[in-house]
C-alpha cells in the first residue's frame, strides 16, 4: 500500500466531518470524488460502509459488492518491477480502491486504522505511532477537547 492508497481512503472516511454538532456531507471534496464524480450514491455507500466496518457495526463482507467484477492485473514495468493495475467498472472503481485500501492496511498494520477517541467526533485516524496508543483524529482538536474535559471533570468532583 502507499501513502497515496492511505490518504485516498482516509480522505473518504473523513468526509463527514460533525460541524458546531451538525454532521456535514463532504464527499464532492475528497480524491474518491474527482477521480469518479459519476459514482456519487456508490461512493456514499461505500463510504458508509467503510465507517460501520472500522467502527465494529458492520462485518465485512458488507464491502463484497464493491469489489464485483473487480480485478486486480500486474504488468511489467520497464525496470523490472510488477505494478498492480486496477480494472473495474467505472462506476466501482474508486469504491473498489477505496475497499482494497481498506484491506491492505487491516492485514499490513492491524489496529492501526480506527475512529477518533472523541464520542462527538466522526473522524478516523490511522496510528503511525511506535506504540499504536493514538486515540484522537487530531491532538490539536480532539485530544485537546478531551484533556480538558478530563480535567475539568476532575477539578468539578475534588
Amino acid at each position: 500500500m502507499t501513502a497515496t492508497d492511505e490518504h485516498f481512503l482516509l480522505d473518504l472516511l473523513n468526509s463527514t466531518p460533525v460541524v458546531a454538532g451538525v454532521q456535514q456531507d463532504r464527499l464532492e471534496e475528497t480524491e474518491a470524488w474527482k477521480s469518479c464524480p459519476d459514482g456519487r450514491s456508490t461512493l456514499a455507500e461505500v463510504r458508509s460502509a467503510l465507517q460501520d466496518v472500522v467502527r465494529g457495526d458492520q462485518p465485512a463482507d458488507v464491502l463484497a459488492p464493491f469489489l464485483r467484477d473487480v480485478r486486480q492485473v500486474p504488468t511489467l514495468t520497464a525496470d523490472g518491477t510488477v505494478e498492480w493495475r486496477l480494472e473495474a467498472p467505472p462506476e466501482l472503481t474508486a469504491a473498489a480502491r477505496a475497499v482494497l485500501a481498506w484491506s491492505e492496511l487491516r492485514t499490513t498494520r492491524p489496529g492501526r486504522l480506527r475512529s477518533c477517541g472523541n464520542p462527538d467526533c466522526r473522524l478516523f485516524l490511522i496510528d503511525r505511532s511506535k506504540a499504536n496508543t493514538a486515540r484522537w483524529c487530531s491532538m490539536t482538536t480532539c485530544g485537546n477537547r478531551m484533556k480538558a474535559r478530563r480535567h475539568y471533570q476532575a477539578r468539578t468532583k475534588a
